[in-house]
């Protein structure tokens, strides 16, 4: 393949433009007529293909990706749809995301507001938990390697990509392809050639922290001996050095996150992602922002009983498709006759459940209403009203949305709904038998 040509087909996908182009590959948009929809797609140039020294490395950094096709399926992931990997041509096929990558947002002057810096550190926390848990340590966490699903919408999702130098679990080491990674990124451990598990990850994403942070590297060298050294023996200086506004509890997360000690660094995402959310809830009651973040929606389902069964990859799910309000007292949240096409959950506060204007029983954070409206076969109408006794969080779920929602996630549902209704049942007759 000639670098400077773009073709106009690779495979069966049609070629729309060349996105990028680095050492060993070049990454071009391309549209998949049999799915219609649009996808990247990464291809190894013929020069990295046949180098007579790094061409084996290259070849099994996209054996190491392509083997991952189909394998992670997590909202902040790029999920790989196809792989062809020959003597002469070698690509990946990819989900294709628009909004470019983190790296404009690590300069000086182009710096994220700190509830979003959160929110995407946060996000990143839980995609490579969920990794974690597949067996996959990524090893080359960097700006570069997080794309953004829109770059006009700063409150959009992100995507980790790039699992070309991914840790396997189920590989030997002798497997493994060593020396890989972006130097400046790399923990102690990588840059020595250690042993490596999860914690190397939490060392780079505490890296990409600190400079989305201020605005530079914690490190700065000339070669790459100069940066291990300084990796490995001195320590950073703190955010606030170039930015003296930087929240110390920022500043906290990201010096634990770097820990050159495994023994001092976070010892796994959990840690790592209920810090970043405490701190963004002091930067909330500090008044610094109104609108509830994804983040927040996340960890305020996960808190509540109903949701303790759902994955993670379900608990984003949810996340897209309910609605959020905020009501006073006094506010009618659910209206006696009306159509039910919702149910609701409490998030916070307490409302009441009344018939004719007598109240029945009043409902605390944790608790659904409304769902016999969506459960029942034919449209159903509200048996009751329910009112906001208190300032109140209402987490609202559309009955057609869940109709849309994935298999796995629509289950969990039912099942949850199940067990409600068997405690509301047991309830009845315990108050019953006690008449």
């Amino acid at each position: 393949m000639e670098a400077g040509r773009t073709p106009e087909r690779i495979g069966k996908y049609e070629i729309r433009e060349r996105l990028g182009e680095g050492m060993t590959s070049v990454v071009y948009l391309a549209h998949d007529s049999f799915a219609s929809r649009d996808v990247a797609i990464k291809r190894l140039i013929s020069e990295a293909l046949h180098d007579p020294v790094r061409g084996q490395i290259y070849r099994r950094l996209m054996v190491t990706e392509a083997s991952l096709a189909g394998r992670m399926q997590h909202p902040h992931i790029v999920q790989i749809y196809d792989a062809v990997l020959g003597e002469d041509e070698s690509y990946i096929v990819m989900e294709y995301v628009p909004g470019g990558t983190l790296e404009a947002f690590c300069e000086p002057d182009n710096l994220l507001p700190y509830d979003r810096l959160v929110e995407i550190i946060f996000k990143c926390t839980r995609a490579l938990d969920y990794a974690f848990h597949q067996g996959i340590t990524h090893r080359d966490i960097k700006p570069a390697n997080i794309l953004l699903a829109n770059r006009d919408n700063l409150d959009g999702d992100i995507k980790i990509s790039d699992f070309g130098a991914a840790l396997l679990s189920s590989e030997s080491d002798q497997t493994q392809v060593s020396g890989v990674g972006s130097p400046a990124y790399m923990s102690p451990q990588q840059v020595r050639e250690l042993p490596l598990d999860h914690r190397t990850d939490i060392y780079s994403l505490g890296v990409v922290m600190y400079q989305m942070l201020c605005g530079r590297l914690p490190f700065h060298a000339s070669n790459n001996y100069s940066m291990i050294y300084q990796i490995t023996t001195l320590e950073a200086l703190p955010p606030s050095t170039y930015r003296p506004d930087v929240p110390p509890a920022l500043e906290a997360i990201v010096a634990r996150a770097m820990a050159k000690d495994l023994d001092d660094r976070y010892p796994d995402w959990e840690a790592f992602s209920q810090d970043l959310m405490k701190a963004f809830r002091s930067e909330q009651q500090s008044g610094r922002r109104q609108a509830l973040a994804d983040s927040e929606k996340f960890e305020t389902l996960r808190a509540l009983p109903f949701f303790g069964e759902f994955s993670d990859v379900q608990l984003w799910e949810v996340v897209r498709f309910s609605d959020w309000k905020e009501v006073g007292p006094g506010a009618i949240v659910m209206h006696d006759g009306d159509p039910g096409d919702n149910f609701c959950f409490l998030a916070s506060g307490e409302v009441k459940v009344c018939k004719n204007g007598r109240k029945l029983v009043t409902l605390n954070p944790g608790e659904c209403f409304g769902e016999m409206a969506v459960i029942h076969a034919n449209p159903a109408r509200r048996a009751a009203d329910v009112i906001a006794l208190t300032d109140a969080r209402i987490i609202s779920i559309r009955g057609d949305a869940l109709k849309r929602a994935s298999e796995g996630c629509q289950m969990r549902f039912y099942r949850a709904f199940l067990e409600v209704l068997a405690d509301r049942l047991t309830a009845a007759n315990l108050q019953l038998a006690s008449v």
